[in-house]
């Protein structure tokens, strides 16, 4: 039975799918509506408009039925969204293009952890400051370096500990 089911992993825009390559041509042998499958991909992508997003397809070849999954953006790309710029620095470390709140840097991680591999929201947290240090962006007008130092004595821990409660928001 296994060999009826074929899984496909494709880079789309989001919201912005379409059946030419690298959808088409992947599905359209398999006898599927490939329309079917932009239209179900680009409705569960629209929020990340502007990014790409990993998309996973899994197909039963001999029923013709499929199913979309949606991955996280990368944690760039979300950094970027935050910060409504077009792409990181150049020069990280020596030339900032901005600088996100803390809170952000939080929803961020949470929503990345389990593609990260965190055990903890904390340390999930210190890996999208490395992103933001390596991308040239601050954190609340502080360089990532200051935040992680602050973030390693414990003086987020209340904000990172809403978070993994559910409750989020609010510096």
């Amino acid at each position: 039975m296994s060999s009826n089911i074929k899984t496909f992993q494709f880079l789309v825009e989001g919201g912005k799918a379409s059946a030419g390559p690298p959808i088409g041509p992947a599905l359209g042998p398999l006898g599927i509506n490939v329309l079917e499958v932009v239209k179900k991909i680009n409705e569960l992508t629209k929020e990340f408009s502007g990014m790409r997003v990993p998309v996973k397809v899994t197909v039963d070849v001999e029923k013709k039925t499929f199913d979309v999954e949606v991955g996280t953006p990368t944690t760039a790309a979300l950094v970027i969204r935050e910060l409504k710029a077009e792409k990181g620095s150049g020069q990280a470390g020596r030339e900032y293009i901005g600088s996100v709140p803390f809170d952000a840097v939080v929803r961020i991680a949470a929503l990345k952890k389990k593609g990260m591999g965190a055990k903890t929201l904390k340390a999930a947290v210190k890996c999208v400051i490395g992103t933001c240090q390596s991308m040239g962006v601050k954190i609340d007008g502080k360089t990532p370096k200051e935040v992680l130092a602050e973030v390693e004595a414990g003086m987020y821990d209340e904000i990172i500990s809403r978070y993994e409660k559910g409750g989020g928001g609010g510096a």
